[in-house]
């Protein structure tokens, strides 16, 4: 599976470049939010625009990522969402557990809306 990676200085743009998202794709996903935690970066914004539909793994796999996230007091966010792939996390329950918006301009205005109050409060 192919993806992008796009560094900021606050925040990391990983967009899969399938229409399908499986489970070996959700895997492959998975290690990279694990490695991008590992270096620090707490602040995730997974670009789905081009996916078109995914299985159960793959809906999955934005838990680790928003785990991850909240643990460093970071943020996992989703841009991008076809309305197919938003009905089925919507139908799975798991739109709940994510922060979902249609722009980067909109991720990197909560990013940056958090990093200025860990900023204030010294952390």
């Amino acid at each position: 599976m192919r993806y992008t990676i796009e560094k900021h200085e606050r925040y990391v743009v990983i967009e899969p470049l399938v229409s399908f998202l499986d489970g070996v794709a959700a895997a492959k996903l998975k290690n990279e939010f694990m490695l991008r935690s590992a270096s620090g970066q707490r602040n995730i914004v997974l670009d789905l625009d081009k996916v078109e539909d995914m299985t159960e793994e793959g809906m999955r796999m934005g838990l680790l990522a928003h785990r991850l996230c909240q643990s460093e007091e970071g943020l996992f966010i989703i841009i991008g969402l076809k309305p197919q792939v938003e009905h089925l996390l919507k139908v799975a329950k798991l739109d709940k557990y994510f922060t979902i918006v249609k722009r980067l301009k909109d991720a990197e205005d909560l990013i940056f809306s958090n990093e200025i109050q860990h900023d204030l409060i010294g952390k």
